[in-house]
């Protein structure tokens, strides 16, 4: 199916078969194009294109230029007519017509009048098709007269009354501006009792003394010509009642008696309009005004509603202080009955104004120009509405439709004309008039009958390009007469377009709702009528959308700082791309600090005007696409200005201040400081703080404080500088509120009182003149208070007081105005003496071999002259017989024990010792006497390991070990124990064997050993208390000299000991083979070191420990209950000679060796009752000597092969 462009069909009531002809044939006919080469072959009728307004008023000092201009084809000519009659313009010389024109100039300026050419001229412009015509113009000159010479006598009149003083403007053309000035040319001010009516009159709605002026001038500006007249000054004297009576007096016998009353309020009256009702009536699309001035005193109040319905809520406005109410674009809804209503206090009048709204004719369907072909038919309409109705006439070719020729083709019903079966000769210009009372219209619409084959009017091979997924409209232009179908085809093969996918317009435009890039090719128009058929070519290209794939992103940022915004845009490759950023929708400012780079846009140093919208813009020739992102500059607030002092009372001040700009971040809360220029002056301090949505403050004052504030506000990003200090305020001395802080009252001699306080700033002393009252009597004693005033200090000393008494102290601050309140009452002491005497019944019980328990009786209170701070004891080590002889030399430890305790804890005690110790009672002066010494001894405890462990002379089966005594034996040693076991190639650990050593050896030697084999040895001293802690080592018997002796092994560190035998076995046969074992062996161990060295493992020797350990040592095994483990030869460090370390290379300390360190450092420790620490240690503490972790073996072949992997 091809789609084809058909004219569309209007209904109409049935029975109007020729309008339904008629209208058929209407909506075919044609516009003709404006286009440059058609219209140099199609003739047209001529049609009115440029006129003068209706009512022209012209400025009669200047040319009267009456304009009238056409189009037609052939080019019209144009006549004029003047008051009805043909206007010669060949006659006057002052009238010339603009050539190709109908417009008329007439020349008053070099002679003539503008009066003489006063009249209705209409232009007439024809061609062979017909005849337009233009609307009547009414031509008259502006007139500004002057004003008509009056004696205007001056006004006097008394206060209150009502006045109304008249302009009466001449009338002029157009009508004159109203406005009231004085002598000084400065408009008279207005407002609800003095207002300037419509008619220019201006209004007193009452008179008071300041309207008297001998200058009240009325002013008429006609804006025509530009000139302002000018009406004589009027006189206005507004006298009081007081005058007036004077004046009365003046000129009334002594016998007369009058007196002018004062003027007494009054209800409203209305000084325009007048009485209860008035009409008005407006045109249609026009300003209704409607006003109302009323009198009355007080002044009255004007309210406006409208009886029967709503004031148009957009259309209404209030002027003259509501004295006026204007409706704009009035219509024939608007009429009604309006009521303005006057209101004092006194009471109220209405009036009513009824409202007609008539209207001039205005247009609903006005004619159309018809282009139709021979045999075609058509219908010229026209309509028109008014109030009252406009009568609808016809004219043809500017005559009455009436006496015109006749047309065959034509004929007339009421508003429409309708044309049948037209031929060329039936081609004119018809003029429809719709006149009423108040008006007229007139258009002119021409017939044009042509016979015209199609013309594709759009440039052949036309290049579309359209964006993806948007419509797509291709263009073709048509003409022809009769109106062509036009058809559309889609490629070379000519397929024809169907309705369901594209919409194909009247005007020949095809349109694709929905481009895709399948929409891409050639696309033909054809265009057909009877008489012929055209076609174009056009192409179409389809784009890819333009896409913004970042946006810019909102952004704040500090005044100062940089901003950067990202636009990243993807398009078409085709396409040139331009991306714009675009300030405010404006350029970006001419600024050095705004870089554009790519897709990038970079603010430097922003500053408050670079807030905004920031967009980008990214064009192509296609299409447009844009993001916008916001950039808030913030900074810290500015500071507040403006600061004022209001509501001052003695001890209260309203601060008010006006804030600075928040700078696009709301101001969270203000500061308020004060200074006091007085007492600390350049010194501010915190007042108080208000929310940031307040602009004052209530602030409480200290009396006698020469008082300035500042304020500061704070955002998020900080606070702001101080805004400029407020006026000084100087409050008022008075009493102290408050009295001093801190009392106290200690002795610092056994004889005296030291009463010290924390004395009052200047800003609390409330006055000037501030001292102290102070006063004191015994806690327990009768005695009457004693006082004594001092200056403003903060100590007083009270001598002659018996040691160690309860005082009860106050101090009481005064100054030149009063007492503060009665201060409080505080305890103290007089001073302090030593203690007198010592605590008795010390006893000693010793806990364990580290621990002591002492306990004493407590002093009595008396004695101690003080305040208890607790009980220190003294204790040493002491040699038997010689406590007394060397006590000088002996180095003493103390622990104190705070308060009123009477026992406490030694720890740290070593085994086996001889102590000594006293205790000694404390108070804030020193220390009172000694007890007598208390002696005790500590028990035995297990001694620490042997000092070393060396294992010399290793002989094939023998091995000699060698040692030292333990450190710290802590008792007397009762034996050694040595337990041994042998270990296999494999890191085995063979049968452990025990051995009890006497205690005072020092040397062992092990026989009967297997050689060649290497040992390990546990080695621990005993006493009575149990066995100590345990010493390690390793060692290895040797082989035949001059084979493998020389060689050590990597992690022994023993001497070069040698065999102690010669044996000479390189020939016997046992040897030989024994050698080629170990050769196979150590190939093996090469091959196995190889692998472990590669995989970097440990091998257990725990678990082989752990099978053949000695119940007997399990207590003395490491924390983990292990000797350790063995690892491979790269973890494997030379042991040097006498390593005394565990296997797991740690010292672990005696169970017995308690040390002050475990209940904390320093010599203020303390220990509770239970012994936990809480006393004061002083001494010095020996420190352990460092255990090494050396060991000494003998050479082994294993360990020497081990050396070379």
């Amino acid at each position: 199916m091809q789609l084809k462009i058909m004219p569309k069909k209007k209904r109409l009531p049935a029975g109007r078969v020729a309008l339904i002809l008629f209208l058929c044939q209407m909506i075919s006919a044609l516009e003709v194009p404006l286009d440059p080469k058609l219209l140099e072959d199609l003739v047209q009728p001529p049609t009115i294109t440029q006129q003068s307004p209706k009512d022209y008023i012209i400025d009669p000092r200047e040319n009267i230029v009456i304009q009238c201009e056409a189009k037609g084809k052939p080019p019209p000519s144009f006549s004029w007519t003047r008051n009805g009659t043909h206007f010669d313009i060949d006659k006057d010389p002052l009238v010339t017509m603009k050539p190709g024109s109908g417009t008329l100039t007439i020349n008053i300026m070099s002679e003539g009048k503008a009066e003489t050419y006063e009249g209705v001229y209409q232009c007439t412009a024809r061609n062979e098709r017909g005849a337009a015509i233009s609307n009547n113009i009414v031509v008259r000159p502006s007139r500004s007269p002057l004003w008509t010479k009056e004696k205007l006598e001056p006004i006097t009149l008394r206060n209150g009354q009502s006045l109304v003083l008249p302009c009466r403007p001449p009338l002029g053309l157009p009508p004159p501006i109203i406005f009231w000035m004085d002598n000084s040319f400065q408009r008279l001010p207005q407002s609800e009792r003095v207002s300037q009516g419509l008619n220019g009159d201006l209004y007193f709605s009452n008179v008071l003394p300041e309207d008297t002026r001998e200058d009240y001038i009325c002013y008429a500006r006609f804006n025509h010509t530009q000139t302002i007249q000018q009406k004589q000054p009027i006189s206005v004297k507004v006298i009081s009642v007081d005058e007036l009576n004077d004046t009365i007096a003046a000129n009334l016998s002594d016998t007369e008696f009058y007196s002018a009353k004062p003027n007494r309020e009054r209800p409203p009256t209305f000084l325009t309009p007048e009485g209860n009702t008035s009409n008005k009536e407006e045109l249609r699309g026009n300003v209704l005004s409607l006003e109302c001035i009323a009198e009355g005193l007080p002044t009255p109040v004007i309210y406006w509603i409208k009886e029967d319905g709503m004031l148009p809520t957009n259309r209404t406005f209030y002027r003259n202080f509501k004295k006026t109410l204007q409706i704009i674009q009035v219509s024939e809804a608007d009429s009604g009955n309006y009521q303005c209503i006057a209101k004092n206090a006194l009471g109220a009048i209405h009036h009513t104004i009824s409202v007609t709204v008539k209207a001039a004719p205005y247009w609903i369907l006005a004619p159309q120009n018809l282009v139709l072909s021979p045999g075609e038919d058509g219908s010229l309409i026209c309509r028109a509405n008014g109030n009252p109705k406009p009568r609808i006439s016809w004219l043809s070719n500017g005559v009455p439709i009436e006496i015109a020729p006749d047309d065959p083709s034509r004929k007339i019903d009421g508003d429409t004309i309708i044309f049948s079966n037209v031929q060329e000769r039936s081609s004119a210009v018809y003029q429809c008039n719709a006149s009423n009372e108040y008006g007229y219209l007139l258009a002119n619409a021409f017939v044009n009958v042509l016979a015209e084959p199609p013309r594709i009017l759009t440039s052949a091979n036309t290049l579309y390009q359209v964006i993806a997924n948007r419509p797509a409209l291709l263009d073709c232009a048509f003409f022809g007469s009769p109106l062509p179908t036009i058809e559309w085809f889609k490629g070379a093969k000519g397929s024809a377009l169907r309705d369901d996918i594209y919409v194909l317009h009247e005007n020949g435009t095809l349109e694709i709702p929905v481009a895709q890039k399948d929409s891409t090719g050639t696309y033909t128009c054809v265009a057909r009528n009877k008489l012929g058929m055209a076609k174009n070519e056009v192409h179409l290209e389809i784009k890819d959308p333009t896409r913004i794939i970042k946006q810019p992103e909102y952004a704040v940022v500090q005044r100062g700082s940089t901003v950067s915004f990202e636009c990243k845009v993807k398009h078409d490759h085709t396409l040139t791309l331009t991306i714009t950023w675009l300030k405010d929708n404006g350029e970006l400012p001419s600024d050095g600090r705004f870089t554009v780079d790519k897709d990038h846009l970079e603010v430097a140093d922003v500053r408050d005007s670079d807030g905004g919208a920031y967009t980008c813009v990214a064009n192509t020739t296609l299409d447009m696409v844009s993001a916008s992102a916001v950039l808030s500059v913030v900074d810290v607030p500015n500071p507040p200005f403006d600061l004022e002092l209001t509501d001052q009372l003695d001890k209260s001040v309203q601060l008010s201040w006006t804030p600075g700009d928040d700078n696009n971040s709301p101001i969270i809360k203000f500061i308020i400081e004060y200074e006091d220029a007085m007492h600390e002056a350049g010194l501010w301090h915190h007042q108080t703080e208000v929310s940031g949505m307040q602009t004052t403050a209530q602030l409480k004052l200290s009396p006698y404080v020469n008082y300035s504030f500042r304020v500061m506000a704070v955002n998020s990003l900080g606070r702001s500088l101080p805004s400029e200090p407020s006026e000084q305020y100087l409050t008022k001395a008075a009493e102290p509120d408050t009295n001093p802080t801190a009392v106290e009252g200690l002795g610092s001699e056994p004889d005296n009182l030291v009463i010290t306080w924390k004395p009052l700033n200047g800003f609390e002393s409330n006055g000037p003149g501030l001292q102290y009252k102070v006063s004191w009597r015994q806690k327990d004693g009768d005695d009457e208070w004693a006082s004594v005033v001092v200056a403003n200090v903060s100590k007083y000393i009270v001598s002659g007081t018996p040691t160690f008494v309860p005082y009860l102290i106050k101090v009481q601050a005064l100054n030149d105005v009063g007492f503060a309140p009665e201060p409080a009452v505080v305890m103290g002491h007089s001073g302090e003496d030593l203690p007198m005497v010592a605590p008795g019944n010390v006893r000693v019980n010793v806990v364990n071999s580290t621990l002591a328990e002492v306990h004493w009786d407590p002093v009595p209170l008396k004695s101690i002259r003080g305040h208890l701070q607790g009980y220190r004891i003294y204790y040493w080590k002491a040699q038997e017989g010689s406590l007394k002889r060397n006590r000088r030399h002996i180095e003493k430890k103390i622990l104190t024990f705070q308060g009123s305790k009477t026992h406490g804890m030694l720890p740290g005690l070593e085994p086996f010792s001889h102590y000594a110790l006293n205790v000694r009672v404390v108070n804030g002066k020193g220390e009172g006497p000694a007890s007598p010494d208390r002696v005790f001894n500590t028990p035995e405890g297990v001694p620490s390991a042997p000092s070393s462990l060396k294992i010399i002379n290793p002989t094939l089966d023998s091995l000699t070990l060698e040692w030292d005594p333990p450190s710290r034996p802590n008792g007397i040693l009762t034996e050694y124990t040595l337990k041994y076991q042998p270990i296999n190639s494999t890191h085995e650990l063979g049968p452990l064997v025990d051995l009890k050593i006497p205690a005072n050896k020092t040397r062992w030697t092990l026989k009967n050993l297997n050689f060649s084999t290497r040992y390990k040895f546990y080695f621990y001293a005993q006493t009575a208390a149990g066995s100590g802690s345990q010493i390690t080592e390793e060692a290895v018997t040797t082989v035949d000299e001059g084979k493998l002796a020389g060689i050590l092994p990597p992690d022994v560190g023993a001497g070069k000991a040698m065999a102690s035998r010669q044996v000479d076995i390189a020939t016997q046969g046992w040897f030989i083979g024994l050698m080629c074992a170990v050769a196979l062996l150590i190939l093996i161990l090469l091959i196995v070191c190889f692998i472990r060295r590669n995989k970097g493992g440990k091998y257990p020797v725990k678990e082989k420990e752990d099978a053949h350990a000695d119940p007997e040592i399990q207590p003395m095994k490491e924390d983990d209950g292990t000797f350790g483990e063995y690892s491979d030869a790269e973890d494997h460090k030379p042991l040097k000679k006498g390593s005394r370390t565990p296997s797991d290379r740690t010292v672990k300390k005696e169970d017995s060796d308690d040390s002050l360190v475990d209940y904390g450092e320093g010599v203020n420790g303390q220990f509770n009752e239970d012994g936990s620490f809480i006393g004061q240690y002083s001494g010095k503490k020996e420190k352990e000597p460092a255990e090494g972790n050396e060991s000494s073996e003998a050479p082994s072949p294993v360990n020497a092969m081990n050396s070379f992997v």
